[in-house]
């Protein structure tokens, strides 16, 4: 079952595939677009204007690859950037690592404040070899080969046991250093296959054995239980690990049609409610990033790119093209319109801030709806703060508010946190939340809402608050 789905996948790679053509996504909206109090049990809430979310939010949207922003007319929104690395740039021997380069690389993104998603690989074709050298030294097989251009890597023998223990090794290591690091959004698991995407196709008998395959996602697995992973494709029926999947052929061959492409392989195994959990992201064809957003006709027809995204519930995408070319206005628009489409877009549609006296017990209530087309994936701290005059806060408290579990199309959920803070004087408050980005710099989490940034830049404005 499994080859024959690896086979079906990889000739639509190939582009044996008749597409629908690409129709925009329409954005999401809320239907509290008003002001003003309503009455709910016992409690006062006044609603809030909705507004979209930043497009360059954390942890969606389109990326480029790290620091190539090109010669377009202006650098695209965007959060995260994507780099590639060959596992011999940090590892020197069966337990010897040297981390400089994946650290100079993960600092100057953060720096420029986004996140990083990036994949090791062992064979890239026609970049130089992945391949720690004291494997090679040791007599591990490899396979040279010239398809995709290649004519500098080599594929390994997967199942050699020293390769196997390296795998294992250099996993448990980066874990160790990295897991839960704040300058990583996500990590794609590669090793395997040509550039890291599980597929060595058309050598399918250098494909690695499912026991292989095991080995190296249960070592990520138990190595990462913080940092986010994803794979390019499933391949064990039996064993669900907690991971996403990357689609890197995104628009092309990700719609189900019965012939094994990215839907249908969720699908045969199961996994078509990953998204609720773990996060699906990947990579715009790169066939068709001139081409779908409408100026140009695209030699590959493609997918729907609206449809693509709500069958997927994509959170994010390689798009290089955005970031390296000037586009059309209109094209440009549509771009936006698409990058927007992924991933959350939070929005607090009411919120209650019932007076108190000074020296009890101050109690704000939100309710929270996800307008998007999946979770936001990771549990950053929520946090509340009061403001009296000027823009400096006189009291912040961190919630125990959850907003990782919040799916597109549900109730919305309401929230509640209560601080004790008898030292407050009587007066006027201004109300504010923020999702605080644990990375320093870091783009912050803005709420689909007209308030935002409005007293302090980062900051919902809840409203006011009266201490009596």
């Amino acid at each position: 079952m499994r080859g024959t789905l690896i086979v079906a996948r990889l000739a639509l790679a190939a582009g044996l595939l008749i597409m629908a053509p690409f129709g925009a996504r329409a954005n999401p909206q809320t239907s509290n677009t008003g002001n003003g109090p309503q009455a709910s049990g016992n409690s006062l809430w006044t609603t809030l204007s909705y507004a979209p979310a930043s497009a360059n939010n954390p942890l969606k949207g389109f990326m480029p690859y790290a620091g190539d922003y090109g010669t377009g007319g202006g650098i695209f929104p965007h959060s995260m950037e994507f780099f590639y690395m060959g596992v011999n740039e940090v590892m020197f021997g069966p337990n010897k690592f040297v981390w400089a380069a994946l650290d100079e690389q993960l600092q100057e993104i953060a720096a420029r404040g986004d996140q990083a998603v990036f994949r090791f690989y062992l064979d890239y074709p026609d970049k130089p070899s992945g391949i720690p050298d004291y494997l090679i030294n040791e007599g591990l097989k490899v396979n040279g080969y010239t398809d995709y251009g290649n004519t500098t890597s080599a594929s390994p023998n997967y199942e050699d046991p020293r390769l196997r223990a390296a795998m294992v090794s250099f996993i448990k290591a980066l874990g160790k250093r990295y897991d839960g690091d704040p300058r990583i959004g996500f990590i794609q698991v590669g090793l395997i296959g040509f550039w890291g995407e599980w597929q060595t196709y058309p050598h399918q008998d250098w494909t690695p054995s499912l026991t292989t395959d095991d080995l190296v996602l249960q070592t990520f697995v138990n190595a990462f239980p913080k940092t986010k992973l994803l794979v390019r494709q499933p391949v064990d029926p039996i064993t669900i690990y907690p991971v996403g999947y990357h689609d890197d052929s995104f628009a092309y061959d990700t719609i189900s049609n019965g012939n094994g492409n990215f839907m249908d392989l969720l699908s045969s195994y199961g996994l078509l409610d990953t998204w609720k959990t773990q996060a699906i992201g990947g990579e715009l064809r790169p066939e068709l990033q001139n081409c779908i957003w409408g100026a140009y006709s695209c030699a590959q027809p493609p997918q729907t790119f609206g449809a693509s995204v709500d069958a997927t519930h994509a959170s994010w995408l390689l798009n290089q093209f955005v970031f390296s070319e000037k586009m059309p206005s209109a094209d440009e628009a549509r771009a936006l319109a698409g990058a927007r489409s992924l991933g959350y877009e939070l929005t607090v549609p009411a919120v209650s801030l019932p007076a108190v006296k000074a020296g009890a017990p101050i109690t704000v209530s939100v309710r929270v709806r996800n307008t998007g087309c999946a979770p936001f994936y990771y549990n950053w701290p929520v946090e509340l703060a009061l403001v009296s005059k000027g823009k400096s806060p006189v009291a912040t408290w961190t919630t125990t508010w959850h907003l990782d579990t919040i799916l597109p199309g549900q109730p919305d959920t309401q929230l509640s946190s209560t601080l004790a803070h008898p030292s407050l004087k009587a007066g006027q408050y201004k109300v504010l939340l923020r999702v605080a980005n644990p990375m320093a710099g870091g783009n912050p989490l803005r709420f689909a809402n007209r308030t935002q940034d409005a007293t302090i830049s980062g900051w919902l404005t809840l409203g006011q608050m009266t201490i009596s």
